[in-house]
């Protein structure tokens, strides 16, 4: 069992057919989501970044192509962090070079966070030729293709959202559970 020849992708010695097994799909999806985890580290690390100031800087990106004005409260509420975290996101977002603070164009007492064209374009750069990639793959399917993988992708989605809400619920359920054990009313 040594020869590897004998291993299918789905990593057992079982025999390939014409098609893609459960299996397969699963592990082809898991070689995804890896490849995409590696991909998000190497731009980290080339943008000298963490993940959030990541997920902050394709946020105001967005929002900017968007035509959209982007405050400090804004990315709090996206990245779901305090005020005080959000103004250490934009400070080392300032200093690292991908976006600065400028005045609000309509309201004086407020100020809005912009990210720099050379942020803009060193994202293009690092992600540029991998988009293309992507998007030329999918221009290649045909609707029925899109529309198959589109149902796909959706239902693992929601596979995965409902197992974070059952998580949710559980944990809710165990806290609610000890602090009825703390307040000794348990079993009343």
């Amino acid at each position: 069992m040594e020869n590897s020849e004998e291993f299918t992708r789905s990593g057992y010695w079982y025999p390939e057919g014409d098609t893609a097994s459960t299996v397969d799909v699963l592990n082809l999806l898991r070689r995804y989501r890896s490849a995409e985890t590696a991909m998000r580290a190497r731009t980290r690390a080339s943008m000298r970044m963490n993940e959030t100031d990541l997920v902050a800087l394709r946020f105001l990106l967005r929002e900017q192509r968007a035509g959209r004005i982007v405050r400090s409260i804004d990315i709090a509420r996206m990245l779901d962090i305090s005020t005080a975290s959000t103004t250490t996101l934009i400070d080392r977002l300032e200093k690292g070079g991908h976006a600065r603070r400028e005045a609000h164009p309509t309201d004086r007492r407020a100020g809005i966070v912009v990210p720099t064209v050379s942020s803009d374009d060193e994202v293009r750069h690092t992600l540029g030729a991998m988009h293309r990639r992507m998007l030329a793959l999918v221009d290649e399917m045909s609707d029925k293709e899109r529309a198959v993988v589109t149902r796909f992708l959706a239902g693992m989605t929601s596979a995965i959202e409902e197992a974070a809400d059952l998580d949710q619920e559980l944990r809710d359920v165990i806290r609610d559970h000890e602090e009825s054990q703390e307040d000794g009313t348990a079993g009343e």
